[in-house]
């Protein structure tokens, strides 16, 4: 058995950006949630039309106008009427893109949000007050309210959410190089969920699933799980502040990510050898339709919340979490424990950090700081979760 350094137990203060990271160590016994716990912004979004008629309707109400999505785009067409990203109800407008990038909130409230969710174009011919049916390989997924539509500033957008505008950094690449003039945003209408070869699973339907009384452990990746990922999410039931009879959802990303990284199918088809060769009733498995944007601390609080609506009540935030690359040099971008604990007690040694999603929610404090310019000197190894 390889010997992993036991993670520590840490709560997120609730003071910003750089507070929603600070970690107070304990060890101390808390209550437990349940994944009947509240959702992020206090209510767990359903933007689902249930009526076959209505649909059908909303479809003819498009006059023949639709976008065929992106696999990238399709993600989050699923993420928003299913409510993994509550509170929002559809594409975000300028002004809430605005304030997300610039102080992780959404305006008019203290709700924390850690990156924008956009719908890019090329199109001129879609504009405010039209509907348009958001298509996936020719199935309707949702149909769309288009409230805004504004030419963004890329270079703001990727200094605020990537902390470069270097396209040697694959998120700013994606802004830059795959994403059209054009960002539209407005209410959605979920008609349907993508088909794909891999199952995904809506928060309310895994909510369903998870015991509602006893804490639940989410361990988030983006690769093929080795050893070393196992021996942290299994010790995490063991951990001094999870309760009793805790279980542990292996909840992995298998939407699109970086160019070099190993494809969703794939890694789908790794993930379900495992869960067949554990068979362990404490181990629950799901898998999210999420596009990675590698954009290190501040997507790590986007996986809190979105496994806060899910119903988990604990996140393993592990090393160099949502870390990347230069494409030229093979330099990180982020410090591998720069969205862990940033305390410098002695309790809280540079491992894996256990954090109460509940405590990632509406937070007072300051704006956020920029996130550090990429550091040439810093060459560590990422821990691909």
């Amino acid at each position: 058995m390889i010997a992993v350094p036991r993670h520590i137990i840490a709560r997120a203060a609730a003071a910003g950006f750089q507070g929603a990271f600070r970690s107070v160590c304990a060890a101390r016994k808390m209550s437990s949630l349940g994944s009947k716990s509240p959702a992020h912004g206090g209510k767990l979004i359903d933007r689902f039309i249930s009526c076959e008629k209505e649909r059908a309707e909303q479809v003819r109400s498009c006059n023949g106008l639709s976008f065929e999505l992106t696999e990238r785009q399709a993600c989050d067409v699923e993420l928003i009427t299913t409510g993994a990203f509550s509170p929002i109800e559809g594409f975000m407008n300028e002004d809430t893109w605005l304030g997300v990038l610039k102080d992780m909130r959404i305006p008019g409230s203290k709700t924390l949000f850690g990156l924008p969710v956009v719908l890019d174009t090329h199109r001129q011919d879609i504009v405010p007050g039209k509907r348009v049916a958001l298509t996936f390989h020719g199935q309707v997924l949702a149909v769309m309210e288009v409230e805004s539509r504004w030419r963004p500033d890329k270079p703001l957008e990727c200094k605020h959410a990537y902390g470069s505008t270097s396209l040697e950094h694959p998120g700013a690449r994606l802004v830059a190089m795959e994403r059209g003039p054009f960002y539209l945003g407005g209410k959605l209408f979920g008609h349907g969920i993508a088909k794909r070869i891999y199952p995904s699973t809506t928060p309310a339907q895994l909510r369903a699933r998870l015991p509602a009384d006893k804490d639940v452990v989410v361990f988030q990746c983006r690769n093929p799980i080795h050893r070393a990922h196992y021996e942290l999410f299994i010790r995490a039931l063991d951990a001094p502040n999870v309760g009793k009879d805790a279980v542990v959802l292996v909840h992995p990303t298998c939407g699109p990510t970086q160019e070099d990284d190993i494809d969703g199918v794939t890694r789908f088809r790794t993930y379900e050898v495992l869960k067949a060769e554990l068979n362990n009733p404490r181990v629950h498995w799901a898998y999210l339709p999420y596009s990675m944007h590698m954009a290190g601390p501040r997507e790590a609080i986007q996986h809190m919340i979105m496994r806060k609506n899910y119903g988990c009540t604990h996140f393993i935030i592990g090393r160099d979490m949502a870390g990347c690359k230069s494409s030229l040099t093979g330099k990180d971008y982020y410090g591998p424990y720069d969205a862990q604990a940033s305390s410098p007690s002695p309790l809280c040694p540079p491992n894996s950090v256990l954090v109460r999603v509940s405590s990632v929610g509406v937070v007072q404090g300051d704006p956020p700081p920029p996130l550090p310019e990429h550091n040439n000197n810093n060459n560590n190894n990422n821990n691909n979760n």
